[in-house]
């Protein structure tokens, strides 16, 4: 079959790819980019469709970018990711697609969720204001596929993937997630001699953390096997406070000076855990340490890291995938 995996040369489609070659032929996944079709645009999203026929659409495309990004551009977030959502999900429809997989964030779940959070949690109440925009746009894909199904029989799944992190991830100083930010910095103290890093809050805030890999390896389950519209969380499940997670990341990159704690600083949510019954019901299981993802992402990070550029986004910058 045909498989058209959206966003391919973004932090997940570059480990889903390799993923869905492996498993149905390189010959059967064609890998788009942002460069080869405009996805916010309603007649490229049938170019596109009318092209390939493809029988599977894995659609990872979306507009992302840091907190300080969402802050500055909220209006671009929603629209363009709304965009991005609503047109996939129609002209797949209408063009006889068999199955939609779409990913969204566990950003879109209820900024005051009680962990562990389950699925049944995400309309208890309104994301973390300062990237709402996006992550309501992203939760669209939750009314889209029961509508879809209910009014058109169309088959699709909407996966939500933890706190993500791995190889291809984005280390800008201004867009970088927490694991990304931690190896970039610990690794830059190290090549500059610094005695010590300066990290914010006590380090006890708990969170889980999930391996890029691991998610991308649930995916051909979930294009053969399962056919619902009820979302699956794809997380470890496993609680890992902040400082142990420094101490992780420090040893990974060959970092041996001290780490200072600044509890005036703030640390956000004292504790973010995903409920993983569903998913492990399911007989899934994301199961790469977090030590070995760890070491995995800061090997990749310090070979890359001289003749990066764009690849590893060591500026900050806009971007859709």
């Amino acid at each position: 079959m045909c498989i058209v995996v959206t966003g391919a040369s973004g932090f997940l489609g570059r480990h889903v790819v390799p993923v869905l070659q492996q498993r149905y032929g390189a010959e059967n996944v064609v890998p788009l980019r942002r460069r080869d079709y405009d996805l916010e645009d309603r007649p490229q999203v049938q170019a596109m469709l009318r092209r390939y026929r493809p029988e599977v659409v894995v659609h990872l495309a979306a507009y992302v970018g840091g907190i300080g990004a969402n802050r500055r551009w909220p209006a671009d977030f929603f629209f363009r990711n709304t965009l991005l959502t609503a047109l996939m999900f129609e002209e797949a429809c209408r063009h006889g697609v068999r199955k939609l997989v779409y990913p969204m964030g566990g950003c879109s779940y209820p900024a005051r969720a009680t962990s562990p959070i389950g699925e049944d949690q995400m309309w208890e109440g309104y994301p973390q204001p300062d990237s709402a925009p996006y992550s309501v746009a992203k939760k669209l894909a939750l009314v889209a596929s029961t509508a879809y199904r209910q009014q058109h029989g169309f088959n699709s799944v909407v996966l939500i993937p933890g706190n993500m992190y791995g190889e291809y991830d984005n280390f800008s100083y201004e867009e970088s997630h927490v694991v990304p930010a931690l190896i970039r910095r610990f690794y830059e103290a190290r090549l500059n001699n610094l005695p010590e890093v300066v990290a914010w809050g006590t380090g006890q805030a708990r969170r889980d953390f999930v391996y890029a890999g691991d998610v991308a390896r649930v995916f051909p389950f979930f294009i053969d096997q399962y056919d619902s519209s009820e979302p699956v969380n794809i997380s470890s499940g496993q609680e890992t406070t902040i400082r142990e997670l420094t101490q992780l990341v420090a040893q990974a990159v060959g970092y041996q000076g001290r780490i200072v704690w600044d509890a005036t600083k703030p640390e956000g949510q004292r504790v973010k855990i995903f409920d993983t019954t569903r998913m492990r019901q399911l007989g899934l299981c994301c199961p790469t340490s977090l030590a070995e993802g760890i070491r995995r992402t800061a090997a990749w990070f310090i070979r890359n890291y001289a003749t990066a550029g764009d690849g590893l986004r060591l500026e900050p910058a806009r971007r859709a995938a």
